[in-house]
């Protein structure tokens, strides 16, 4: 599934209320189990620009193109979200 500007805005919602990261993937998955959802240390992407920022949290839009992922700023080639957070 390809992110659309209205998953983007669900996100930033979801993402940006949850109590903890943690919370915030846990209640994505369960309602967009198809977009892979992913948390991962806020120094792993230090150099990557985050398509959300949410106070301390950041979303990141990844896609693949078989083994290989890739940060991508385009919602319609995203096929799953990076969280992290500081």
């Amino acid at each position: 599934m390809t992110m659309t500007s209205e998953l983007l805005r669900n996100a930033s919602q979801v993402i940006g209320a949850a109590p903890s990261l943690r919370d915030a993937a846990a209640i994505w998955r369960a309602r967009y189990p198809e977009v892979r959802t992913v948390l991962v240390d806020a120094l792993d992407m230090r150099d990557e620009t985050p398509a959300l920022l949410l106070g301390s949290r950041r979303v990141y839009l990844a896609t693949s193109n078989g083994p290989c992922w890739h940060i991508t700023q385009q919602p319609s080639e995203a096929t799953a979200l990076i969280l992290t957070q500081d």
